[in-house]
């Protein structure tokens, strides 16, 4: 029995339900909180009783709530919708001739915006060894924390050390991380996250945290009214004042979405993300021992299914999971427990 700590259990309390449910790592489930703040900002909208101004609050608490889960200021944290939209702004910075190194088989919103870069170079490498692939002629190194595909937990000291040792920047994808894995925004010169997965939010809120040094690289091209260091007094041109810090790389917020966001990634941000881990790659672990596979230590277990007959074992039980790249991807979060993985084990045995 996987010990859990009182602030866990509270947590795994906030959501109405979750049995059979292992496919987080395709979306998440809203909390109870988030549910009724969408309910009732539907009814303050139906009522005629929403501003646009009210959500200014909103956006700024979950920023904030946000940096505190990735261990950065707030300042250093831009609000946007989708992590492709943010990725194109990096590769949008990359100087023609420079080469971008990219995981093979990594999420395509991280990669597809740099292979439509024309006059740079795209190279992959898998992601077993990825650091050695990192030479003196990389001048970005593009990949996910956890592979969405095996859930396979990237080697960041090693590819931190190699693109220091070789002057290259860092590009850090946390969307299958952040609300279940500890991260450390602040190693990375770049991160993007899309928070309807692990951190349970409703789809359209994505955020980019930004080194200092790396922000001024790149272009505000997205820039609009939510990008000015007065947003209420952005709202027509010419005349443009951008904001000075991640503000800048803003794009206004589809707000039902924040408003669901924000106590969703508050909850996140006060938990201890290493507990967190700890409980789900333990179930996962769980499963690999009652299945004989080797243990994975990852929330995301992962096995060949190339012709998705355990998956449809599993959907056939009412068991929610996905199939990825010819594998079953089973995903473990904070409403699982152990009868869960009895549950999984019983349907692929029946």
């Amino acid at each position: 029995m996987l010990s859990v700590s009182p602030a866990l259990r509270r947590a795994q309390s906030s959501f109405a339900s979750g049995a059979g449910f292992l496919a987080v790592a395709s979306i998440g489930i809203p909390t109870i909180e988030t549910v009724a703040a969408q309910k009732r900002d539907l009814d303050l909208w139906a009522a005629a009783e929403r501003d646009p101004q009210d959500y200014d609050p909103v956006v700024e608490r979950t920023r904030a709530h946000y940096a505190t889960l990735v261990g950065v200021a707030p300042d250093r944290v831009a609000a946007g919708s989708q992590t492709s939209v943010f990725a194109a702004l990096v590769a949008a910075a990359v100087p023609a001739g420079a080469t971008v190194l990219c995981v093979d088989g990594d999420f395509s919103s991280i990669m597809f915006p740099f292979l439509q870069r024309a006059g740079i170079t795209v190279v992959t490498a898998p992601l077993d060894g990825f650091a050695d692939a990192i030479t003196d002629d990389t001048w970005l190194v593009v990949f996910s924390l956890i592979q969405s595909s095996s859930g396979v937990v990237a080697d960041v000291p090693a590819i931190r050390s190699a693109a220091a040792a070789h002057g290259a920047y860092t590009f850090c994808d946390v969307t299958q991380a952040a609300g279940v894995y500890p991260v450390d925004a602040s190693l990375f010169d770049v991160t993007v996250c899309h928070t309807y997965k692990w951190l349970c939010s409703p789809r359209g809120v994505a955020l980019m945290t930004l080194s200092p040094s790396f922000g001024e690289l790149l272009t505000p091209l997205n820039a609009g009214w939510y990008a000015g260091d007065n947003v209420w007094q952005s709202c027509y041109g010419p005349s443009m004042e951008l904001a000075r810090d991640a503000r800048r790389f803003d794009v206004s917020p589809a707000w039902p979405a924040w408003i669901g966001a924000e106590p969703a990634i508050r909850m996140f941000s006060e938990l201890d993300i290493n507990e967190v881990w700890a409980y789900t790659s333990g179930l996962g672990d769980q499963l690999c021992d009652a299945l004989g596979i080797p243990q994975q230590h990852q929330a995301i277990v992962t096995w060949a299914d190339p012709d998705r007959t355990d998956l449809g074992k599993l959907i056939a039980a009412g068991i929610r999971a996905s199939g990825r790249a010819g594998r079953l991807r089973a995903s473990f979060h904070i409403w699982n427990d152990e009868m869960d993985v009895a549950a999984v084990v019983a349907a692929l045995r029946a």
